[in-house]
């Protein structure tokens, strides 16, 4: 063999090891996140009991456990589900099984919108993976409740029953279209879907300023629809974005977009998502402060502290995004500098740490002292979701991640 040919194919060789080395160099981020969301699932699996789910933590340390109708009780088995999907590891869809049919009184809520969030994350994701029919009852009951919050002179969903408010809808409502829009088709429900997008087209018009951020809630009058007020609940001020709120909104509108092929709701998704990618305030690690006019507040002396939830949710927002996009390359590219950040030392915890939640660093609601610089399950669920959304994105395969 001649030295020429000898030279060549020792510099191809050298070339493949280090595409090689930087392939795994690159991809160890992910690897790792995989391993501790592993291990973080199966000890609060083995740990922790059906219909008693872990929320968050306590400020005095203690793990905040919550059983139905809290909203959030439908993310630890929607969690363990998304587990199981990244994993292989049978085990934890058997876990995810006893935690989801524990909340299988959710079925008879019909005093909130957030059967969404407690059936759809739980029993959806059950019948998604597995097609078992033993989920389904408490899917078309639960989807019967939130349409019959449908009203048609509003056009739109309502959230909450509190008596201070004439027919409030918060942003966070967007969320639950996917219930409506799966049952519609599942269930052949037609209804349901046309009350989705009227939802939707609601929310649009509403909740939206010119800059494209979000009002928290908006109250209308029941009788003629009109908006009686614009405002917040968990945000710094009415006119303030808060960030999880901003989130709710990207991903909302995406996946009606997904559902309907509606041009107006991708164009409103991706006026959210610039709002949100080129934001002056967003910081160099991409994940938010709680509100992001908090900056704004610096006589009232509250502090900037980053919600690792609205990060997760926009991380699998823009991923989903990017499926629709002609240019998916700069929503994909911000998704994975979010999933770095929160895959990073300063957001994903150590195994066997944190109470076994995966992520640190959410806010619940600050102004009410709730749930401040804490882990949330929420967080980790999109999180989870995000991860599995940037796999399949990336063609990655649980055996190479």
């Amino acid at each position: 063999m001649s030295k020429k040919i000898t030279l060549l194919l020792t510099t191809l060789l050298c070339c493949i090891t280090s595409f090689a080395q930087q392939k795994n160099t690159g991809d160890h981020w992910l690897q790792h996140a995989n391993e501790v969301v592993h291990e973080q699932l199966s000890k609060a699996a083995a740990f922790y009991k059906p219909g008693l789910d872990p929320r968050s933590v306590n400020p005095d340390g203690t793990v905040k456990l919550v059983h139905l109708p809290d909203w959030t009780t439908g993310f630890f088995p929607g969690s363990l589900w998304l587990g199981y999907e990244l994993s292989g590891d049978q085990l934890l869809a058997e876990k995810a099984r006893s935690f989801t049919l524990a909340l299988d009184s959710a079925r008879n809520l019909t005093n909130t919108h957030d059967v969404g969030f407690i059936i759809y994350t739980s029993y959806g994701n059950a019948y998604r993976i597995t097609r078992d029919k033993i989920y389904l009852p408490a899917l078309s009951d639960g989807a019967k409740h939130l349409y019959a919050r449908f009203n048609p002179k509003v056009g739109v969903i309502r959230s909450w029953d509190f008596p201070e408010w004439h027919y409030p809808v918060i942003i966070d409502n967007m969320m639950n279209l996917e219930y409506l829009y799966w049952a519609a088709t599942a269930l052949n429900m037609p209804a349901y879907a046309a009350a989705a997008s009227t939802h939707a087209k609601t929310t649009k018009k509403n909740h939206y300023r010119p800059d494209y951020s979000s009002y928290h809630v908006v109250d209308y009058d029941p009788a003629t629809g009109k908006v009686l007020k614009q405002a917040t609940h968990q945000g710094l001020t009415d006119e303030s974005s808060w960030s999880r709120g901003q989130a709710w909104g990207l991903y909302g509108f995406t996946m009606c977009y997904r559902h309907t092929r509606d041009p107006k709701f991708l164009v409103q998704a991706e006026h959210i998502a610039a709002f949100l990618m080129y934001h002056p305030r967003m910081p160099e690690d991409k994940v938010p402060a709680w509100d992001f006019d908090v900056h704004n507040a610096l006589e009232k002396d509250l502090p900037a502290i980053k919600d690792a939830s609205a990060a997760a949710i926009m991380a699998s927002a823009l991923l989903e995004l990017s499926t629709y996009e002609k240019n998916a390359q700069p929503f994909v590219d911000y998704a994975e500098a979010i999933l770095k950040t929160l895959s990073s030392d300063s957001y994903l915890a150590k195994p066997g740490e944190n109470h076994f939640f995966i992520l640190k660093h959410s806010v619940g609601a600050f102004l009410y002292d709730s749930e401040i610089d804490t882990p949330i399950d929420y967080a980790d669920y999109y999180y989870l979701e995000a991860l599995k959304r940037y796999r399949d994105i990336k063609h990655i395969s649980k055996e190479t991640k």
